[in-house]
């Protein structure tokens, strides 16, 4: 199915991955446009975190192309990948615990070219996650774990990324700091951010999603509209218990 909202800004044909001569992504494609919210669903070990490392040149497919704004970025190290506009937030947030709020955010600025940009970048993500300004000179290990999530979007943000990469952004949170991630999220693709997603909460995922993946046992199965793949049969029996 074809999108509308942009042009495609990365493009995912058919990569393999192996790990140790075993395959751990078989043909896993898909399109992602400028301004979209593209969603990869699946249970675990279906392949998404493998999938995003591969795009941002952690790992090198054996197979396949990786293109990025009509550009092939296949097998490229990850600091050109990067200075590119590309931006992966890990799960498991990463941050740095010794460091402040603030400190933690100026690492993310390493590829700003303009030291001017800083401030404002600063100010937007401060914008984005007040608590973070009211917290900015505390050390990173003082957060509660949603605030420790959204300064890792934030230091993600700070380099003024063409795509987002979230992994798991919720993962290990509790409900009402879920709710308060993923608002940041629906926030970020309200402003026109391009968003890649992989999420375990996969309603709310596809919910906030224009477009959607499924992958399983590292292949891609299915694809389309978020909200449309909320009532398709695979979503309902394998994600949703219905």
């Amino acid at each position: 199915m074809r999108h509308t909202l942009g042009r495609d800004m990365l493009k995912v044909h058919n990569i393999r991955v192996l790990y140790g001569g075993i395959p751990a992504l078989h043909e896993v494609f898909f399109e992602v446009g400028k301004g979209e919210l593209v969603s990869l669903v699946g249970a675990n070990g279906a392949g998404k975190t493998t999938t995003l490392k591969t795009v941002v040149g952690v790992l090198s497919p054996a197979s396949g192309r990786i293109e990025f704004e009509g550009k092939d970025i296949t097998g490229k190290n990850s600091a050109e990948i990067v200075r590119s506009g590309i931006t992966y937030v890990p799960e498991g947030r990463h941050i740095f615990g010794p460091l402040t709020v603030e400190e933690n955010l100026l690492l993310g600025a390493f590829t700003t070219r303009t030291r001017g940009e800083i401030p404002e970048r600063m100010d937007y993500v401060y914008g984005l996650f007040p608590i973070l300004k009211d917290r900015h000179r505390q050390r990173g290990e003082t957060l509660s774990g949603g605030e420790q999530q959204m300064l890792a979007i934030g230091r993600g943000l700070m380099a003024r990324p063409k795509l987002l990469m979230l992994d798991e952004p919720s993962l290990g949170l509790m409900p009402k700091l879920v709710t308060e991630v993923l608002k940041a999220v629906s926030l970020l693709k309200e402003e026109g951010n391009t968003i890649l997603l992989v999420e375990q909460n996969v309603r709310e995922a596809l919910e906030l999603s224009d477009r959607a993946y499924i992958l399983q046992t590292g292949r891609t199965i299915q694809s389309g509209q978020g909200r449309e793949l909320l009532d398709s049969e695979i979503v309902k029996k394998a994600f949703l218990g219905i």
